[in-house]
């Protein structure tokens, strides 16, 4: 069965009634830069925010769908906010005569700015609210939408804030780490080291990664993890490095700039990059670890980039600029709830049935689902770093298990 829409791709995937598996978004083609967005961090940047912009309605539908973004915030959280808002707002004109009206929102990357925005939203009839970005501002949306029922599909990477209706449509570490280990076992690799940082991101990553590693029976031969201090870094790195020769692999994950700064430090403490193979997330998508020939060779789990790199040619020639990484959130959580509100027509829309389908769904950056927690799972490929870009290792998935 497919849903008459522009472009033709968006389709069912099963008709069975209790998993529809939608396939969402326009001709699915992706790459460049980091897949956090904004380099792993789920606070919004500090400094003074701009004007807060007014709230605006696109499309005539009757399903009202509130968009919390933070469209005033400070920094790069204002241009994420705007490349976002584009991209809602493609998906609405891409995905032909949806029955949907959206209700954009500007939170001012502030938690009070979210809750206040999602009042309003809500006040004006929203069946669902897709957004806010940051952690911390999802918990008064979710206050508020859990007081009517209401879902919410939330763009934040921390994992603490999902679930009683929260779904989070994001670029989850713990899904990277996953793919890449039970990729790089099942090439051979037993012994493994890390070398994480001491932040949120990095402790996301070490329980995750700790943990795959004893599920599959392997062992961590070594681990450390380093803070800003130049000195405590050297003295994490020194130590992974004498113990590399008993590791198969080693787990780096951070940005671009960081991931340089540590191999080139790896080296000089003699460690063999060449022999021990490198690991990594979503997060070495990116230019700069492309170009080091330190880290080229190494493997990282991130979404097949084609389907970014369709999309991004598509917005430059709508918007005459490249879109922020995580616009494809905003373009796909739309091509979503337009998808469902046709197919549930004459039902629940948004019911946790509905959003949790087994079978899941397919956006610009492939295969995903809603777990029942709220968190998510992607069906990502392996790519090795290239001075070229990312090199398909492993193909995505095109349906998940049983």
């Amino acid at each position: 069965m497919t849903i008459p829409t522009h472009p033709p791709e968006i389709s069912l995937l099963t008709t069975r009634r209790s998993a529809v598996g939608l396939i969402l978004g326009a001709p699915l083609l992706a790459g460049c830069a980091g897949m956090s967005g904004l380099t792993g961090n789920d606070q919004p940047p500090p400094g003074p925010s701009g004007p807060p912009q007014e709230a605006v309605a696109v499309g005539q539908g009757k399903v009202k769908v509130g968009l919390i973004l933070p469209l005033s915030g400070a920094g790069n959280a204002g241009i994420a906010g705007h490349s976002m808002k584009n991209a809602a707002e493609m998906a609405l004109a891409e995905f032909q005569n949806p029955d949907l009206q959206l209700l954009i929102k500007d939170d001012s990357g502030t938690p009070q700015g979210a809750q206040t925005a999602a009042q309003q939203a809500l006040g004006e009839g929203a069946e669902i609210i897709l957004g806010p970005l940051f952690g911390l501002s999802v918990a008064g949306v979710a206050q508020q939408a859990r007081s009517r029922s209401i879902p919410v599909i939330a763009f934040s990477t921390d994992a603490s804030v999902a679930g009683q209706g929260v779904y989070l449509l994001s670029f989850l570490p713990e899904t990277d780490v996953n793919r890449i280990t039970d990729y790089s076992t099942g090439a051979g690799k037993r012994s493994f080291a890390a070398l994480l940082p001491e932040n949120a991101y990095g402790n996301v990553v070490e329980a995750t990664f700790k943990q795959a590693v004893a599920r599959k029976g392997a062992r961590m031969v070594a681990f450390e993890k380093y803070t800003t201090d130049p000195n405590q870094m050297q003295n994490a790195v020194r130590n992974v490095a004498q113990a590399l020769s008993g590791a198969d692999a080693l787990l780096l994950a951070d940005d671009g700039d960081v991931l340089v700064q540590l191999s080139a430090q790896l080296a000089a403490a003699g460690a063999d990059l060449k022999r021990v193979q490198l690991l990594g997330t979503g997060l070495w998508d990116n230019p700069k670890v492309f170009a080091d020939q330190h880290l080229q060779g190494g493997y990282y789990a991130a979404p097949d980039p084609s389907g970014y790199r369709a999309f991004a040619k598509r917005y430059r020639g709508k918007y005459g600029q490249d879109p922020v990484r995580t616009a494809t959130l905003a373009y796909d959580a739309v091509a979503l709830v337009a998808a469902l509100s046709r197919v549930n027509s004459g039902g629940p829309r948004f019911s946790p049935e509905v959003l949790t389908s087994v079978s899941g769904f397919t956006g610009i950056d492939g295969l995903f689902r809603f777990r029942a927690n709220g968190t998510n799972e992607r069906g990502l490929a392996v790519l090795r770093a290239a001075s070229g870009g990312g090199q398909i290792a492993s193909a995505s998935p095109k349906s998940f298990g049983a």
